[in-house]
């Protein structure tokens, strides 16, 4: 007989994921499962939730959250007391291989300490997101998969219930049928856009102190005509939260005035910021696609065509997709027939957002510590 929970309910057993995509045949399986619903649905919730937002606003940060941010603290002080070595080649610096092995060893005490008594045992299932969210170490390579590890690292804890706090209100978010979120708060809407604005933009930040002190090669970059060589969903959701009271306009992104006065307050200005940072030349010439971008005239639109991308460019790509991990949270089950990929409505605040007031059009300035915020 199985054991069971406090609640009465047989006791969850959490696995270790296994990478199940072995051949492109495998991709059909991939696309109709309740993982990739699940996916597409907690990035269009996410973007919802961000629209209007401010990264320096101040929202309330969860135990567990917060746990998670000393965690990716403890990575970047490991980058530091592990710097690049001298040698002859000139990007992957192999000094990234000790770092990846120190953080390795400790990531599962790390992220075992930030999960709630009752959800430990699930660390061995999460630590392995985890752990593959920071690049290659054979390789000394990052990608866009590595970011998808996060973005399912996140999904975990909500999936898992590690976000939700005793005596609110139960949330069930769903979009067309297709239940993807499930946790207590007293206010969804801010609850997520803290849990993501706060944790995701510092995993952000720490995998491009990573890219540079190492010189990570861009792993499967389509070069000019990529979005990016790094990153993808920090566009996403970016430009979600300029699709409601936008300071400024899609064209106006590329200009070096709202670079410098956003590049904090922004996740989109901030990753233009960033490749104006690594990358020499007209910006045309080194982001086509993001120059192309510019000329759409809604941020609304902007984003929903970036997600229709993303799952064209990233989700669709077997290359990317064999390297995903499926356990008890995430799994390869087929969804419903029937069953509508979701879609998030943007260009107006759900009622949640609309009781609480609108940041400025323009924000002051957040005071930051030193350094660069790279």
């Amino acid at each position: 007989m199985a054991e069971s929970g406090a609640d009465g309910e047989p006791k969850r057993e959490f696995v270790v994921p296994e990478k199940l995509i072995k051949s492109p045949m495998d991709m059909e399986l991939w696309q109709m499962s309740e993982c990739y619903y699940d996916l597409i649905g907690f990035i269009s919730s996410m973007s919802v939730a961000l629209q209007g937002t401010r990264n320096s606003q101040e929202v309330a940060i969860p135990p567990v959250v917060e746990k998670l941010m000393q965690a990716l603290d403890r990575l970047e002080q490991l980058a530091i007391e592990t710097p690049p070595i001298d040698q002859p080649a000139r990007f992957g610096n192999v000094a990234f291989k000790s770092w990846f092995q120190k953080m390795q060893s400790e990531s599962m005490q790390l992220v075992s300490d930030a999960l709630p008594d009752t959800l430990k045992d699930a660390a061995k299932e999460l630590c392995v997101y985890f752990v593959d969210c920071f690049g290659n170490p054979t390789r000394i390579d990052y990608g866009t998969g590595h970011e998808l590890a996060f973005v399912m690292f996140l999904m975990c804890l909500f999936k898992t219930g590690a976000v939700e706090r005793k005596d609110e209100v139960a949330v069930g978010l769903k979009v067309r049928g297709c239940s993807f979120l499930k946790c207590r708060v007293k206010n969804a809407i801010p609850y997520i856009y803290t849990f993501c604005s706060q944790l995701f933009q510092k995993y952000i930040i720490l995998a491009r102190k990573l890219q540079v002190t190492y010189r990570m090669e861009p792993a499967g970059s389509h070069g000019v005509w990529s979005l990016d060589d790094f990153q993808f969903v920090p566009f996403i959701w970016g430009s979600a939260q300029l699709a409601v009271n936008s300071p400024i306009e899609p064209a106006q992104f590329v200009e070096e005035k709202w670079i410098t006065k956003y590049k904090k307050e922004l996740m989109f200005v901030g990753c233009i910021d960033y490749i104006q940072q690594v990358k020499t030349g007209h910006f045309a010439e080194h982001s086509n696609q993001l120059w192309s971008i510019s000329a759409v005239p809604q941020w609304s639109k902007i984003c929903t065509g970036l997600i229709k991308m993303y799952q064209k460019e990233v989700l669709s790509k077997f290359p990317v997709i064999q390297h995903v991990y499926f356990g008890s949270i995430l799994t390869l089950k087929t969804v419903k027939p029937g069953t509508m990929l979701p879609s998030p409505r943007l260009g107006m605040l759900p009622r949640q957002q609309q009781q609480r007031p609108a940041p400025p059009a323009v924000p002051p300035p957040p005071a930051f510590p030193g350094g660069d915020g790279m």
